[in-house]
């Protein structure tokens, strides 16, 4: 099957869908690659690795007049006039965006939401949004670590001793517990906090100790236990009681990296301005929900910037929308592998192209087909 591997031209995107190791075995079954000039060098993957592994370097128009499309990041209106209907795409195309996904369907391509699989053991090699959110709260750590203008660990010595950095994780799901990981490993003191009281144990075992905030009904608790991976929203009640336990670590924290998200709704506000005005001079917000708030451009703060860094009542705070992108080799090699896991779902051994809906991972991502959007 011809595969076609475009450059992402969405603002900041770095990562590449395809790299020269997945290259190599897609090659190697029989497949023909086509790599758009320079798709990979954001990404420490030259257009002499792609040669090297069996592609052929290409323009954009070779990319996308593909059989099958390997993306990034979804479509926008020029690159889909440059696909011919019946195309295959696969990439990260937001189920939850229905504008793009009308003029996905509409342009006659059957499209796969990566975002879209289902959280189960077979899926996890596929489960893009774990692999990235992963690189995500490693990397706020790191952009933190930056930004603050003290040591994260303590330090002893001949002049004096210097306390460790307090770090507050709100929203402990797989970007929270490397953050928690990362932080861990740099000296710095952690508390975590999270709706979810299955995630105590974890929180504790990475040396981080947890905000506990009691459950006072049957409801709280089973709003806490959340459904499929993910958090879903609390009772107004238990919100309260958490609000009060969070503002008294952030007023003391340092560094705040906050990762709270819900599937299609808007993140939730976990910092307020209140807080923010709290927290010493010179502390630092990183806020992955950057963008997704209500407003659409803040986040678990309201006070966050999409796209921006600023500072706010004395406290830096970071609204990169894109932090694995700022990782971009790791980002794309995991990336990669992930899509490697779910052509295999659709690419035979003979090389056809199939869509099998009795199998729950591609029915779950198939969200374009035949001219409709198959998922609202």
């Amino acid at each position: 099957m011809l595969i076609g591997v475009p450059l992402e031209t969405s603002r900041g995107e770095t990562r590449v869908a395809v790299t020269p190791e997945t290259a190599k075995k897609l090659v190697g079954q029989g497949h023909r690659l086509q790599v758009e000039t320079g798709a990979g060098v954001a990404a420490s993957a030259t257009d002499a690795a792609y040669t090297a592994a069996g592609c052929e370097i290409t323009d954009k128009a070779g990319a996308f007049g593909a059989e099958l499309v390997l993306k990034v990041r979804s479509p926008d209106a020029n690159e889909l006039a440059l696909m011919k209907p019946g195309t295959f795409l696969v990439g990260m195309l937001n189920p939850f965006d229905a504008a793009g996904l009308a003029a996905i369907a509409a342009a006659g391509v059957t499209a796969f939401a990566l975002e879209a699989a289902p959280r189960t053991t077979r899926a996890q090699s596929m489960d893009v949004l774990s692999s990235q959110a992963n690189i995500a709260g490693y990397k706020a750590v790191i952009v933190a670590a930056d930004r603050y203008q003290r040591f994260f660990p303590m330090l002893m010595t001949a002049a004096g001793t210097v306390k460790a950095a307090r770090v507050v994780v709100l929203g402990v799901g797989v970007a929270g517990l490397q953050a928690i990981a990362t932080a861990k490993r740099l000296g710095a003191v952690i508390e975590a906090s999270d709706v979810r009281p299955s995630v105590k144990e974890q929180v504790e075992s990475l040396g981080a100790k947890f905000i506990d905030v009691p459950y006072e009904t049957a409801e709280e608790k089973e709003a806490a236990e959340g459904v499929g991976g993910y958090a879903r929203p609390m009772p107004p009640s238990w919100l309260e009681r958490q609000k009060v336990e969070v503002a008294k670590r952030v007023a003391q924290a340092d560094v705040v990296i906050s990762t709270a998200l819900i599937p299609g709704r808007a993140a939730p506000v976990l910092i307020t301005e209140e807080m923010v005005r709290s927290m010493k001079p010179g502390s630092v917000i990183v806020d992955l929900a950057a963008g997704k708030g209500a407003d659409g451009v803040g986040g678990n703060c309201p006070l966050t910037e999409a796209d921006r860094t600023v500072v706010k009542h004395g406290v830096t705070l970071v609204g990169e929308t894109n932090l694995p992108a700022l990782v971009a080799a790791d980002a794309s090699a995991l990336y990669a592998r992930n899509v490697l896991d779910f052509l295999k779902l659709v690419l035979p051994k003979d090389g056809a192209f199939t869509v099998p809906m009795d199998d729950d991972i591609v029915a779950a991502c198939l969200v374009a087909q035949s001219g409709e959007v198959r998922r609202k």
